[in-house]
């Protein structure tokens, strides 16, 4: 296995055996390599087996063909080196409210067999943005503090792969974004990170390369702006003077979107369709333009094109 690839996966399926004798597949034929040093998006919709790739990582799950290597030790031969070397922050915040975050990672600590000598809390509590809180009780820590505490206890092993499973669930934009800050830093620091999420703008602004898993295969697989090159849509805005209703499509593959200020937008083939095309259609209509804003495609149309959402 080459010393740059943090993760190794080849050929891994997953098989669950229902009652009645048939099997469910949650993964199929699934490969990929992680690099060291990258931010990795794993994306998919809900039931698309991520989650199981994910338990299966943390021998939560045992597969049920193929192979996966970590820093090149085998899942099968080396299962403690492999649960040493990740860290995963689960979606769910589960925290006794009795601890405070330095006992809570002193715990999980030693959980880990870390000697006392060896151990870097006050590190992590920096890293993590926690330092200030240390010895707070975990019932007066906000929601977001409590998301840094999971990935605080999963660094206390010093684990050179992250792997953060929908990390900005249910919190607001500021939050989010300082969620993120976060991650990049934990990255610059030199920790390998695999993400999940649902916001593909989170994901196009922060992975190198992204998977895209569907039905329990990996339907893409690719630098993040190759996937976005592959994508020909275009999204072009019209502040509108007379703003007016004028149906739900210009033409059969020019579909209208209406916001409140004035504007609609129309995404088309830029391979296929002509810019000028549009304009003239939108005053054959009657209506008179003020402005015209255009956009490439963004990782949501890819996501849609490969997961037929």
């Amino acid at each position: 296995m080459n010393k740059s690839i943090a993760l190794q996966i080849e050929k891994l399926s997953k098989f669950y055996k229902l009652k009645n004798g048939n099997s469910l597949q949650a993964l199929s034929n699934v490969s990929l390599d992680v690099k060291q040093g990258e931010i990795f998006g794993l994306l998919g919709p809900n039931g698309a087996g991520k989650s199981t790739l994910i338990n299966i990582l943390a021998g939560i799950v045992i597969k049920s063909e193929g192979s996966v290597k970590v820093w090149g030790f085998d899942l099968d031969l080396n299962p403690r080196q492999v649960r040493a070397s990740i860290g995963i922050v689960p979606q769910e915040i589960n925290v006794d409210p009795f601890f405070t975050p330095r006992r809570l990672l002193e715990i999980q600590a030693g959980l880990y067999g870390v000697a006392k000598k060896d151990r870097i809390t006050d590190k992590i509590l920096e890293l993590t943005s926690l330092t200030d809180k240390a010895n707070a009780y975990m019932r007066s820590l906000s929601g977001g503090m409590r998301r840094r505490l999971l990935v605080a206890k999963a660094m206390v092993h010093q684990p050179p792969i992250l792997i953060l499973d929908e990390p900005t669930a249910g919190v607001d934009v500021d939050l989010r974004q300082k969620l993120l800050e976060n991650v990049k830093e934990l990255n610059r620091q030199g920790v390998t990170i695999i993400l999940t999420t649902h916001y593909l703008q989170e994901a196009e602004e922060l992975c190198d390369r992204i998977a895209i898993i569907n039905h329990g295969k990996i339907v893409a697989l690719d630098k993040t702006e190759n996937l976005l090159s592959e994508i020909h849509l275009k999204k072009i805005k019209f502040k509108i003077k007379n703003f007016k209703n004028i149906g739900d499509k210009l033409a059969d593959n020019l579909p209208i979107e209406y916001s409140k200020n004035n504007e609609i937008s129309i995404k088309y083939d830029k391979t296929i369709i002509n810019i000028e095309d549009i304009i003239f259609k939108i005053k054959e209509k009657g209506l008179e333009i003020q402005d015209i804003m255009t956009e490439d495609a963004d990782l949501e149309d890819v996501f849609l094109k490969l997961t037929n959402e």
